[in-house]
């Protein structure tokens, strides 16, 4: 029995179920998540300023790294897909369900991040236009006084991306007036606890701090509390390359993590480079390889290119 495959698939799908699985971990139950939903999240501020290559300000950036690098699932929003997607069909897509910006301060309102498309317009989308869409996912708000209707949003997200077959991604972050540190240990192994009871199959959360540093010993109470929901961390903003790489291997092998949601510390780059860190990235968590293994190997390791080069005609 695969210890991975929720009950709530249909019979009759569960080897699409474990197909769409497989594809996005490599067959290795770990998840490389190169994250896309900045956009709306942060607004303008991930993609254009100080150190910022002038590339990243072009949405296509995101879709030419995904289309080049080793990921598991490029994550945005579904409007942004459709724009992109018939040169860039091919590329492992998890489609986020919601967001929000960042304008209003948590201190005046608590968030809520609102559910935008149904898994239905996701299923349609991708059977009409023949996307590689693997995954839908949903961000909540625990501590939130709209938690309870995000918590009902992402129940019925899960349920019904297994319904279809799709994985199901959840990143779940305590946010509120209520929520004094987003970076608790106990706190975040509550929200993975949560991710296991809403079904998802990866529960991408804030990484534990210990005198303001990740502390990857203290990711073991999460990954445990999230039973066989796969724990992602988040990657954060652009650091240096071997520190990344550093904290990632040790959320892995010491934290017992299942992966990563990275966004910044790869888009902030420029194109060769953007690559040259996703597939180190995935050496790492899907491979199985040492950091020194992943740095050497990247540069090299580069997928033929997933673009459409012969732009997809359209249905009429």
């Amino acid at each position: 029995m695969n210890r991975y495959l929720p009950a709530d698939v249909p019979c009759d799908k569960e080897s699409i179920f474990l197909e769409n699985f497989n594809k996005a971990t490599g067959s290795s139950s770990r998840l490389m998540l190169f994250a896309g939903d900045q956009k709306v999240e942060h607004l303008n501020n991930d993609f254009f300023g100080k150190d910022i290559p002038s590339c990243d300000n072009d949405p296509e950036h995101l879709f030419k790294i995904a289309s080049a690098a080793n990921i598991g699932v490029f994550a945005t929003q579904f409007g942004l897909i459709s724009r992109y997607a018939r040169a860039y069909p091919d590329i492992p897509y998890l489609v986020k369900l919601n967001a929000k910006t960042n304008i209003i301060p948590y201190a005046d309102k608590d968030p809520y991040s609102q559910q935008w498309l149904g898994v239905e317009d996701v299923v349609r989308f991708k059977d009409e236009q023949k996307i590689n869409i693997l995954g839908v996912g949903y961000t909540l708000y625990l501590g939130s006084q709209f938690e309870h209707a995000m918590l009902r949003e992402a129940a019925n997200i899960v349920h019904k991306a297994h319904q279809n077959a799709l994985i199901a991604v959840l990143w779940i972050y305590p946010k509120g007036k209520y929520i004094e540190d987003e970076h608790d240990a106990h706190l975040i192994a509550g929200a993975a606890g949560v991710g296991a009871a809403l079904g998802a199959d990866f529960v991408k959360l804030k990484v534990p701090y210990e005198k303001n540093r990740p502390d990857p010993y203290l990711l073991k109470e999460a990954t445990q509390a999230a039973g066989t929901t796969g724990v992602l961390c988040e990657g954060g903003a652009k650091v240096d390359e071997k520190v990344f790489l550093r904290e990632l291997y040790d959320q892995i092998h010491i934290g017992n993590s299942r992966g990563n949601g990275t966004g910044r510390n790869i888009h902030q780059r420029e194109f060769k480079e953007a690559v040259k860190m996703a597939n180190a990235i995935y050496a790492i968590t899907v491979e199985g390889y040492s950091i020194e293994e992943a740095v050497i190997t990247a540069p090299t390791n580069i997928l033929k290119i997933r673009r459409s080069h012969a732009k997809k005609k359209s249905c009429g």
